[in-house]
């Protein structure tokens, strides 16, 4: 278990200073999804089933030529204008995502390339938790008098590992998490800030689960060959491992910092699927009013889910309003940052 109290010295906090996504252009519906599965394969599957089971109408997808580093620009773009900063003015600069354009090198360095700054450039990973760990990341070298402003994005593309043609109903089971799949990207920026900022962040992890779910190729374990290059994995078995986990880690957040679901503004929720999110409310007690919900129409964005619906939310949060992060990624990890707007 890892515990972070988050506030650094008196006299230095880290905050959010703007924040902006990027959704790709493409729509897909789960209709017409089901319909390419059922064209490629034959699989006769029961009318709007992928709906029906998900509860997303549709998501997003790029378009040839775009990839997670294109829509990681993007948002960066957007969320450095709201700052009033020039990328010259941003020292480190974050690519956390689950997806990235290639194995090496880091896609941070693609990003950094098209906005022309010349910071430290890192990639952070890990699964959906990525972009929350990139934050953290990057606050935790603010503190340390590493960095002076971080830039963090994320872009994930997770409807390229899509298999819209499986063989049989066994290798559409397998696949069927990734059916969830909407792609789009994020950014926000972190400076010092005289009050608020991210005041606790807390983490639980269990990777003895690991192969429950992923993108197993790429990697030294398989280098080469499609098959291991689609999402594989038991939506129900990770949904009853992260309901053995418990409520755990936002029991300790609650008692730690002495807030209640009150207290926040807004809840930010990893959302999977309509039926997994409203499980997740039932196990949690959290307010349905305090959710921002996403996937019905964006669908599963991985690690960009959070930026997305932070940017949903952003412009209209007053100082002292807070924020909850909750980040749930195959691996498996829970993760919890609370942030007041300075």
């Amino acid at each position: 278990m890892y515990t972070d109290h988050a506030v650094g010295p008196p006299v230095l906090r880290v905050g959010i200073t703007a924040v902006a996504s990027c959704l790709p252009e493409r729509e897909v519906t789960s209709r017409h999804l089901q319909g390419q599965i059922t064209a490629a394969c034959g699989l006769r599957l029961p009318a709007r089933m992928l709906e029906r089971v998900t509860g997303i109408v549709s998501r997003r997808a790029v378009a040839e030529g775009e990839y997670a580093s294109t829509l990681a620009v993007r948002a960066a773009r957007t969320a450095l204008a709201r700052a009033g900063v020039t990328p010259y003015e941003v020292d480190l600069l974050v690519f956390a995502s689950a997806t990235r354009d290639m194995v090496e090198p880091a896609t941070a360095h693609v990003v950094q390339a098209e906005l022309g700054s010349r910071a430290h450039a890192l990639d952070v990973t890990n699964a959906c938790n990525s972009f929350v760990n990139g934050i953290d990341t990057a606050r935790a070298m603010i503190l340390s008098g590493r960095a002076r402003r971080a830039l963090v994005v994320t872009g994930e593309t997770p409807s390229r590992s899509v298999r819209h043609a499986p063989r049989d109903p066994g290798q559409f089971r397998d696949g069927f998490a990734g059916y969830t799949f909407g792609d789009a990207g994020a950014a926000v920026v972190l400076e010092a800030v005289d009050r608020g900022g991210i005041l606790d962040v807390d983490t639980e992890t269990h990777s003895e689960h690991w192969p429950v779910g992923g993108i197993f190729g790429g990697g030294s374990r398989h280098p080469r060959g499609d098959e291991h290059t689609y999402f594989r994995g038991d939506g129900t078995e990770l949904r009853e491992v992260f309901e053995k986990i418990g409520t755990s880690v936002l029991d300790r957040m609650r008692r730690r910092t002495g807030l209640d679901w009150a207290d926040f503004r807004h809840i930010l929720v990893h959302q999977v699927t309509v039926p997994y999110l409203e499980r997740f409310v039932e196990l949690t007690g959290i307010p349905r009013d305090r959710l921002v919900v996403t996937v019905p129409d964006l669908g599963n964005m991985a690690s960009a889910t959070l930026g997305v619906q932070l940017d949903l939310v952003h412009e209209r949060l007053r100082p002292g309003e807070r924020v909850l992060f909750v980040g749930l990624g195959g691996g498996v990890s829970i993760m919890t940052m609370v942030w007041e707007q300075a």
